[in-house]
């Protein structure tokens, strides 16, 4: 059975565009998911990538036809300037931790949950009251926003570190662990799927 490592930032819109395709696949090869969510701007600072606010002009412009491309094709709601972008990832991220330490929900359902906060509902995934309505949407107790605080923190920054290690550089990032093979972008998710039935 695979394993695969999915590094995501909860601001992401590009793993916002996954949607449950990860899960999916997963699911039909057997495999296990665990979810890593990471400071995505510290990762870009770690490994030679450009923040968004100091990125070239026409790399903006690209994007800002790209995203509402894809959306389109994958027929998903996005708003190319959300209400609240960027905002902390922390707080989300430390509640995706804790609820996949505690299990009893829907882990993917969640992740989900954030990015679709985001990119589509103009909800601020740093506020409290929302992060409580996403963990209690997908089966999770809502206080784990509180209890989950002290782990959520430690294993955020282990998330970091075990990215740069692993040659992680951008979200979403796929990385199956028996066979080292490394996927970056919602765009390779078919050649993650194909792998996976090659082992």
């Amino acid at each position: 059975m695979a394993n695969i490592d999915y590094y995501l930032g909860t601001i992401s819109p590009w793993a916002y565009l996954a949607g449950d395709r990860l899960e999916r696949i997963a699911e039909r090869h057997g495999a296990t998911i665990t979810y890593k969510p990471l400071d995505l701007l510290q990762l870009f600072d770690r490994t030679g990538g450009v923040r968004p606010a100091n990125r070239h002009p026409s790399r903006m412009e690209y994007r800002a036809q790209e995203l509402p491309r894809w959306a389109a094709h994958l027929d998903m709601p996005l708003n190319l300037k959300p209400a609240f972008w960027p905002v902390n990832m922390a707080p989300s991220s430390y509640a995706i931790i804790a609820a996949q330490e505690a299990g009893g929900g829907d882990i993917g359902g969640l992740v989900q949950g954030f990015l679709r906060a985001v990119w589509a509902e103009e909800r601020d995934i740093s506020d409290d009251a929302t992060i409580r309505e996403v963990l209690s949407a997908h089966g999770f107790d809502a206080s784990l926003a509180d209890s989950g605080l002290f782990v959520g923190a430690e294993t955020y920054g282990r998330n970091l570190e075990q990215a740069v290690e692993a040659g992680v550089f951008g979200a979403p990032f796929y990385v199956v662990r028996e066979s080292g093979q490394k996927f970056w972008g919602q765009d390779r998710l078919d050649f993650l799927d194909r792998h996976l039935a090659s082992l």
